[in-house]
Formats: structure tokens, C-alpha cells, sequence
């Protein structure tokens, strides 16, 4: 018996007879949650394992993208407790600042207000009011999942000690330069009023037009292109390429703007692409991020021609008109004085929208808070050059460095009031005063606060460190600071992950914030294609919890994950899955009713049979396997090896053919009991971080011990008399059990062959002597339902295998003439089939003409055809002779 695993009760413990999830899943996680298992102790002596979770959205609840990451960072850390390392999983939410404050302005709304009618103070005295009552659910969520998180830990990106960090960390930024304040082209959502980030914007190809428009007349004439011609109002310049021959007369002169009255430059800029269109560009400072570098190096005036909300504010005809509004009506203006050259219409484009409202961001000229990101982004991108830090898959590390290398300065003012407010004072006189988290604000007549918040992605940038307490010097970020692994999506590996890297090498003192990043991929439907309530398949995964059990979305998910590789995910999997926990249920059943037991030393080996030697040789094996998947992030693989370990060699035919064993009774009956106890306790805990739930129940109620949560994470088991370093491996049973399986397996195809029902009965013969095979008579018959030959045994088919040989006799068993009819239909079918496959192909016409796909398909076809015949005539032949 392995240590920590408790002995069971002189009586054989029950199960009932059947699994029920639903019945057993809450209590057990309240029983674990009571216990304190998941809680983590600062003042430990055990070596520190820690992960933070990709903190979801106060305002979110679970998705299968959750249910997927948690499940893997679940496997992770109870693996890693069983390990016998002081375990701390981090909870927590983020705060969310763009999607809460849409959240309660539309709650607001129903009652016809605004937050400007209730005021900043009073508005976010809302907040925290639907945050406590409606706030969080996604916390029950996870605990349905299982997930073994530190709960009294439980942080929040707006509480006090994290609003502490925060401060902290923007004032040293600014006292170190940087962060700064300037005016810059920012992404703009017209309907949430204020400044997103890059990740906040979704790009999708929509029906716009392009407009081609003559800017001056005669020799000026000029042409451009654009899809937003309500931004030409703007227009303080057109660029030409310095080497566009075309163009060269027109550099440094002035054109006509149409409508505006005005006269503008024509520059000279090297980004101009003198290839593309007309090789001339408008150029909006105010309105585009390539427009204002081209501006800012020709110093040409930022005229803005929209306020916050996209409504024109350029004085003439068109003041006070939606963009776009404004947009028809300046087309119809300019057709109507003969300026459109060109219109193309629908013209598919990829145009920003907002992610939480979906409204098209606006590209605009703003006041912003900035941080300098080239050196912090340096340090980022050398930790893992320098290998501080591995990213995981290591293919993955180019993307990660074609981020960092090219970042842009970070806009982090948000134009909220749900958030960390700047803390930043201005003066009567122009003063600006950066307040930190221990200092007194200015005050006095004329002294007012930045009424900006700051990014979302600000304070969760903090999160692998602020959550142990910092600033503050606490045992817990002393004890669990760096994390172990980060576990998350590619998809954020540009925004969250390179914001935490980069903030905590500089808070932490060069010390990155975690070990290793291991990337997993996007869920998506059976299909491959992506979940979503618009293309209908979208799935709640409580759904499939609810019906199935939490387990066996559990495993379905981490059966998928390849590190990552995007996961596939069908209802009908999930369904596997569940079948695959009661196999488990149904086996261990059997296996207690059986004896099966943890109790006393194991046998000797020389006490065991072949069967014996053979699963607990394979057993160890596997636990080399899973742990080295384990170490590798394969979640994938180390499932799919515990799945075959258990239902096929462990529930399949360990347990099969030791029912002989079981049948005899006796000692050898008492050491098979034993061997099928060991087996069964380090398989359960193998699976346990996977499938928890029915684990826990299994594995209690086979050795009595307090639960399999807190039990030690299984080693290679060692035999008496057998010791090795690995633990008892025998090449030797292996080989032998693997003879049997071969027999098993060939006489069960040909009893399919024949069109034997599983259970059906056969007289048959077996010559075994002198091969490994002969002590496994009883069960090869068991297992393949042959009966003894008899006085009137008739062998009617002969099967050499694995260098023995069965006889059949099926002469009682099937209707041979019913058989051999049934049988040349088929092949007349197979045959007809391969004759018009072979003509199809040698017809050179039909060739010239068929799509590869067709041509291979009947490629295909043919292919089938001929090993159904190869198939039949066997069966034909291995028939009775009447």
C-alpha cells in the first residue's frame, strides 16, 4: 500500500449502482472547501507552487473558453497539492471598468436616468450596489466546476489593497517618466465615450464605399480615395511619395479642399505608397494615426471635425449631422460639383467596432494619459531571451517577441467613472501634482482630480503581485511571488500577458512575474468553427454539467488541449466522457465486490500470475507517462493515456481475465485482489486531477482514507523482492499478456466475421501446449465464450494465432447456407462497385474534367471495394463445408 493511503474497513465497503453527479458534486466540493484543502499557508515549510486566474469580469459568467482554462489550471494545482507543495490557486474578478458601467447605465435607463443624473459619487455608490447583489455569479459557476481555489484569498481589482497598488505603482511610473500626458490619436467609442484599447476593438470586414474625389483644379488636380469621406472637413494636407515622378510639380504648393473653401499642402512623405491607387493620400491628422505621424513630421495643423458622440462640428451645411449622415450628404455634395471620379460600392473593408457595444470606433485626436513602453517592454522581451521565463509551446515565443519589439506607448485613461480614478491633481495656475497611495492630495480653491480612470488592463497588470498584498512587504508575496506557470489563451498573450511581464519585472525588481507561460487555444464547436450566439452554436457549459456531470465536461476539455492548438468540442463527446466515469464507477464496483483491496503489503512477485505482473508493469509505465505529460503541459495526451490505461488494459481485460482468478478463489484469488486494489487506488489518483468529483467518491470508499484531494500523488509502485529504480517493470508478462490479447482479439474478428452474436456460444478446441499462452486457457475461453469440444466436436474453421492455434466448430452455432448467400451478395455489391470505380478512373475524359475531390473520392471508393473483397472471399472460404 503507498503511503498516506489509509487501510479500509474489515467490511466491504458499497457504491451504489450508479453514478449520480448531480447528487454527489456540491457536497463533496462544500466538504473540500470546509476543510480548508484548497487554502494556502504563507508561514509553510513546503516548497511553493502558484498560479493567479485569468481574473473574468465582475459583470461575466462561465463560458466554455472558463471552463476550459480552469479545468487545466484545476489539474495543475491538485497534482501539484497531491505533490505535496504548499498550493495557493489565486481567485479573483476584475473590475471591468467599461462593461460594468454599461451594465448599470442600462439599469439605469429602465428608469429613465442617466449617471449624470445621479452624479460620480452616487453612480458608483450604484455600482458597488449591483456588484454585491448581482455581481460574481461566475464564483458558484466555478465552484460547480470543481475548482480548487484559495477562496479566503478572493480578490477584487477595485478593492483597497489593490486601489493601494495601483497608486504605488503610477506614481514611481511617473516619478520615473514613464507615464506622461499628451495629446495623441486614440481608438474612440462614440456610444461609451471614451478611449479603448486595442483589445477592446473588434475588426470585421463590413459593406462600406470607396470614393474617389478630385481635390484642385487644371494642373493642381489631384486625386484620392477614401471610405470615410466625412473626414475630408479635416483634411489639412495630401501626401505624395518624394519619388512619385507624377506628383513632383505639386510638392510644396497649395490645392483647393472641396466645400471647405479652403487652400492645402501637398507634402512629400516616404510613407506613401506610390503603388497603390492614385498614389496620393488625404491626410486628417486629427481623425487617423497615419495621418497625425505624417502631420507631426510636416508640422501640419490637427483640425478635429467631430465631437465625442461622431456628430460633425465644422462650421457650414453639415455642422450637427451624424458621421454617418454627414458621410452621404458630402458625397452628394461633391457628385453634385462634378469632384467624384470614382464610386465603389459595397466595397468590403475591415472597420473597428467596439467590443462591448458594438458601435464603429472612431479614430480621434485626444488628451490622454501614456505610458512609455520601450524600456519596460525591453526588459519584457529579454526575460525570455535570457530564459527567466519560457513560453510554452516555445513556438510561440515569436509571436510574443513580434509583440514586445513593436509596442506602441500604452493609452491608459479611460473617459469612465467606474474605475481607479488618476491620481492626479491640477492646479489654479497650471499645476500638475501625481498623489501617492501614503500622500495628502492638494487642496485649496482652483485644485481639482483627473477625471479619467484608468485601463482595466492597468490594475490586472498588477495581478500576479498585488494579490499577495503589494505594495506592502506580506509573507504571502515573499512566499508565492513569482508564480509557477501562467495558464492562458494565445489570444491575450499581446495584452495581459505583456502588461503583467512588464510590471511586475519593474515593481518586483527584475523578478518576472511568473516562471512559465503555457498558451492554450480557443474553444470552438465540433466543427472548428468559433462559438457564438450569432452563428447559434454557442454552449452554456452548465448545460452539459447539469445533464452529464462536471467531470465529464472536465475531461471532454482537457482531452482536447493540445498546447496551444485551438479545442474542437461536440455534445457527443461530452457524452463519451460521461460514459467513460461510469465505466469507472461500474469496474471499481465490481472490483470491491471482487475483494479488491488496499489492505497489507503487496504480494511478492513470485506469488503473482502473468496477469498481475503485467498491469502493475503497465501501471507504471503510465505514472512515468502522465507525469512527464504533466511536466510538458500535455494535457491531451496525458488524458488520453489515462482513458486507454483504464478502460482498455485496467476495466477491459485485467479485470476480465482475472475473473477466472476470482471464480478459483484462494490465495491466488486474495493476491489478484490485492494487485486490482493498488491498481485501482494510483489509477483514481492519476485521474483524480481531471475528474475529481467521482474520484473522490471511488477512491474514499476503496481505502477509507480522508480524500483523495490530500492524498500523495502516486510513485512507481515497487514490489517485494523486485525492487527497481523505476518500480516493478516486467517485459516479460507484458509480452505474454500481449500473446493473449492477440488471440483474443483475432478469434473475436472472426466470430464477427461470421456473424456471431458476443454472447453466443462455441464449441472449440485450443492447442496451447508448449507456447506462454497455456496458463491462460480458462480465460481465453471466458473471454471469447468457447465452449469445450466435446465427443461430436467438428473443427469447421482453424485459426493459427500468435503460435497457437483454435479450431471452431460452428457448424450448430450459424446457418451456413444463409451465411454463403448473404455473403455473395455482398461481394456481387463489392464487386459491381469496384467495376465502375475501375471504369470511372480509366475514362480519360471524366478524368480531364472531375474535380480533384471527385477523382479522389472515387479513388477512395475503389480502394473499399477491393478489401471488402478481400474481406469476403476470406469469410467465404473459412465457412463450414456443407
Amino acid at each position: 500500500m503507498t503511503e498516506n493511503t489509509q487501510q479500509q474497513p474489515a467490511s466491504t465497503p458499497e457504491l451504489p449502482t450508479q453514478y449520480a453527479p448531480a447528487e454527489v458534486e456540491g457536497k463533496l466540493y462544500e466538504r473540500w472547501v470546509e476543510r480548508g484543502y484548497f487554502e494556502a499557508d504563507a508561514k509553510s515549510d513546503k516548497a511553493p507552487y502558484t498560479v493567479v486566474i485569468p481574473p473574468p469580469n465582475v459583470t461575466g459568467s462561465l463560458h466554455l473558453g472558463h471552463a476550459f482554462e480552469h479545468t487545466l489550471i484545476d489539474a495543475l494545482t491538485r497534482r501539484k497539492r497531491m505533490q505535496g507543495f504548499e498550493t495557493l490557486w489565486q481567485p479573483g474578478m476584475d473590475h471591468a471598468g467599461i462593461a460594468t458601467q454599461n451594465v448599470v447605465e442600462r439599469e439605469l435607463a429602465k428608469e429613465g436616468k442617466s449617471r449624470h443624473d445621479l452624479g460620480r459619487e452616487a453612480f458608483i455608490e450604484r455600482v458597488w450596489q449591483w456588484k454585491g447583489e448581482s455581481g460574481g455569479q461566475i464564483s458558484g459557476q466555478m465552484k460547480r466546476l470543481g475548482d480548487g481555489v484559495a477562496w479566503s484569498r478572493e480578490r477584487f481589482t477595485m478593492d483597497e489593497g489593490l486601489s493601494q497598488a495601483v497608486q504605488t505603482i503610477f506614481k514611481r511610473l511617473y516619478d520615473d517618466e514613464l507615464i506622461y500626458r499628451a495629446e495623441r490619436i486614440i481608438n474612440w467609442c462614440p456610444r461609451c465615450l471614451t478611449a479603448i484599447s486595442d483589445i477592446e476593438v473588434e475588426y470585421q470586414d463590413d459593406d462600406g464605399e470607396l470614393v474617389s474625389i478630385r481635390y484642385g483644379e487644371g494642373d493642381e488636380a489631384i486625386v484620392v480615395a477614401t471610405t470615410r469621406a466625412e473626414t475630408m472637413l479635416g483634411d489639412t494636407a495630401v501626401a505624395v511619395h518624394p519619388e512619385d515622378e507624377r506628383y513632383r510639380h505639386l510638392v510644396g504648393r497649395e490645392i483647393e479642399l472641396p466645400l471647405t473653401g479652403r487652400r492645402i499642402p501637398v507634402v512629400a512623405d516616404e510613407h506613401v505608397d506610390p503603388e497603390f491607387g492614385t498614389g496620393a493620400v488625404k491626410v486628417t491628422p486629427a481623425h487617423d494615426p497615419n495621418d497625425f505621424e505624417i502631420g507631426q513630421r510636416h508640422g501640419l495643423p490637427n483640425l478635429a471635425v467631430m465631437d465625442e458622440r461622431a456628430v460633425i462640428t465644422a462650421h457650414g451645411p453639415f455642422q450637427g449631422l451624424d458621421r454617418l449622415e454627414a458621410r452621404s450628404a458630402i458625397v452628394a455634395a461633391l457628385r453634385a460639383e462634378g469632384r467624384i471620379v470614382a464610386e465603389k460600392r459595397p466595397y468590403v473593408h475591415s472597420v473597428g467596432h467596439c467590443s462591448r457595444c458594438k458601435t464603429t470606433i472612431e479614430p480621434r485626436l485626444s488628451m490622454q494619459w501614456w505610458v512609455k513602453v520601450g524600456p519596460l517592454a525591453k526588459a519584457a522581451g529579454d526575460a525570455v531571451r535570457d530564459g527567466k521565463v519560457r513560453i510554452h509551446p516555445q513556438e510561440m515565443e515569436k509571436r510574443y517577441f513580434d509583440w514586445v519589439d513593436n509596442l506602441h506607448d500604452w493609452c491608459i485613461s479611460r473617459q469612465l467613472w467606474w474605475g481607479h480614478r488618476i491620481p492626479v491633481w491640477y492646479g489654479p495656475d497650471g499645476e500638475v501634482v501625481c498623489v501617492g497611495p501614503d500622500e495628502e492630495p492638494p487642496s485649496g480653491e482652483g485644485w481639482h482630480q483627473e477625471t479619467d480612470v484608468l485601463d482595466t488592463w492597468f490594475s490586472s497588470g498588477l495581478w500576479p503581485f498585488s494579490t499577495l498584498g503589494w505594495p506592502e512587504q506580506t509573507e504571502s508575496l515573499a512566499k508565492f511571488y513569482p508564480n509557477s506557470v501562467l495558464v492562458t489563451g494565445y489570444d491575450i498573450l499581446f495584452f495581459w500577458v505583456a502588461r503583467m511581464m512588464m510590471f511586475g519585472l519593474y515593481a518586483m525588481d527584475g523578478t518576472p512575474p511568473f516562471h512559465t507561460i503555457a498558451l492554450h487555444g480557443m474553444v470552438r464547436d465540433q466543427f472548428g468553427k468559433k462559438m457564438s450566439k450569432s452563428f447559434g452554436n454557442a454552449v452554456n457549459p452548465l448545460d452539459w454539467m447539469d445533464k452529464y456531470g462536471s467531470d465529464a465536461l472536465r475531461f471532454t476539455l482537457a482531452r482536447g488541449a493540445n498546447p496551444g492548438v485551438d479545442v474542437p468540442i461536440g455534445e457527443d463527446w461530452v457524452q463519451g466522457s460521461r460514459n467513460f466515469a461510469n465505466k469507472i464507477w461500474n469496474a471499481t464496483r465490481f472490483a470491491l465486490m471482487n475483494g479488491a483491496t488496499v489492505e497489507g503489503p503487496m504480494p511478492a512477485s513470485e506469488e503473482m500470475s502473468a496477469t498481475d505482473r503485467w498491469i502493475l508493469s503497465r501501471l507504471n509505465s503510465v505514472v512515468a507517462e502522465v507525469d512527464a505529460y504533466y511536466e510538458d503541459y500535455q494535457f491531451a495526451k496525458l488524458s488520453d493515456t489515462l482513458f486507454h490505461f483504464a478502460w482498455d488494459e485496467v476495466f477491459d481485460w485485467y479485470v476480465e481475465l482475472s475473473k477466472t482468478t476470482f471464480m478459483g478463489g484462494g490465495e491466488p484469488a486474495k493476491v489478484s485482489a490485492r494487485v486490482l486494489g493498488e491498481v485501482l487506488d494510483v489509477t483514481l489518483r492519476l485521474l483524480h486531477p481531471v475528474v475529481p468529483f467521482v474520484t473522490e467518491t471511488l477512491w474514499t470508499t476503496l481505502t477509507g482514507g480522508e480524500s483523495v484531494v490530500v492524498a500523495d500523488w502516486p510513485g512507481a509502485v515497487s514490489v517485494p523482492g523486485a525492487e527497481a529504480p523505476g518500480g516493478f517493470r516486467d517485459a516479460a508478462a507484458e509480452r505474454e499478456i500481449e500473446l493473449v490479447q492477440r488471440v483474443v482479439t483475432e478469434v473475436r474478428r472472426f466470430r464477427s466475421d461470421q456473424g456471431l452474436q458476443p454472447g453466443q456460444k462455441v464449441p472449440a478446441r485450443l492447442a496451447l501446449d508448449g507456447t506462454a499462452l497455456a496458463p491462460h486457457e480458462g480465460a481465453i475461453r471466458q473471454l471469447l465464450r468457447l465452449q469445450p469440444e466435446g465427443d461430436s466436436f467438428h473443427a469447421t474453421a482453424t485459426l493459427p494465432v500468435a503460435g497457437a492455434e483454435v479450431a471452431l466448430d460452428l457448424s450448430g452455432a450459424i446457418d451456413v447456407d444463409a451465411e454463403r448467400k448473404r455473403l455473395a451478395k455482398d461481394l456481387a455489391a463489392a464487386e459491381k462497385e469496384k467495376a465502375q470505380a475501375t471504369a470511372k478512373l480509366g475514362n480519360e475524359a471524366f478524368l480531364a474534367k472531375a474535380p480533384d475531390n471527385v477523382v479522389d473520392k472515387i479513388r477512395g471508393r475503389l480502394a473499399k471495394a477491393e478489401e471488402d473483397i478481400e474481406r469476403i472471399g476470406a469469410q467465404l472460404a473459412n465457412l463450414p463445408q456443407g
